[in-house]
């Protein structure tokens, strides 16, 4: 559906009926973030009018729209339903997770699940560098080399790392990253893509096997 339609007001299709209504959590969150409805409407890809309706109960949001209103405010999903989600426990042990691998890359949980941003311990073997692993999507990344080299691809410009060097960038500059050294590299990894998992990685491949 195209948000932009103005048609009768109506429940947006795709919406389950048991959803709860979530005008009082957007006007709140809208006024937190300090938005006018006409800034915060053109954030969400909306007309202030579209908006206006979902803020007074008048057109209830597809699911879809719901994920698109979190990220425009910061919050999740949960929140704008009004619910309250257990508390997420902000240790993560050594021997927790176990290893995850795509395409040669090894992964390992360093952060807490179901948060806007994923932290990973990662292995990249040497020589890893198709054009395959060329990636442009939203967010933001930032990775700090543990072992070995890392050669980062930004753009048109290539830069060589070494252990203790770290990078910090915006994820719509294409990238790739490369260990040319025997042995690959280590690296922390943190990134703010909401919608991902160890399978669709910016790093790495597709097919995923856990090793345990």
């Amino acid at each position: 559906m195209n948000p932009r339609a103005e048609g009768p007001d109506r429940h947006d299709d795709g919406l389950p009926e048991d959803l709860p209504a979530v005008a009082p959590q957007l006007r709140e969150l809208r006024r937190r973030a300090g938005l006018t409805l006409e800034a915060a409407a053109a954030r969400a890809r909306l007309s202030p009018a579209h908006l206006s309706r979902l803020e007074t109960g008048r057109r209830q949001p597809s699911l879809p729209l719901l994920l698109g209103l979190a990220r425009t405010y910061g919050t999740t999903v949960s929140e704008l339903l009004g619910e309250n989600p257990a508390v997420a426990d902000p240790i993560v042990r050594a021997g927790g997770p176990g290893a995850r691998e795509a395409d040669g890359w090894t992964y390992w949980q360093a952060g807490g699940s179901g948060r806007g941003m994923q932290a990973l311990r990662v292995h990249v073997p040497q020589g890893r560098s198709q054009g395959e692993l060329v990636r442009v999507h939203p967010g933001e990344e930032w990775l700090y080399v543990l072992t070995g080299q890392l050669r980062l691809h930004l753009g048109e410009t290539e830069y060589l790392l070494e252990p203790g060097d770290s990078a910090h960038f915006d994820s719509l500059t294409p990238h790739r990253i490369a260990a040319p050294g025997h042995g690959g590299a280590e690296l922390l990894f943190v990134h703010t893509l909401l919608q991902s998992n160890l399978a669709g990685l910016c790093l790495g491949g597709a097919s995923t096997t856990q090793h345990r």
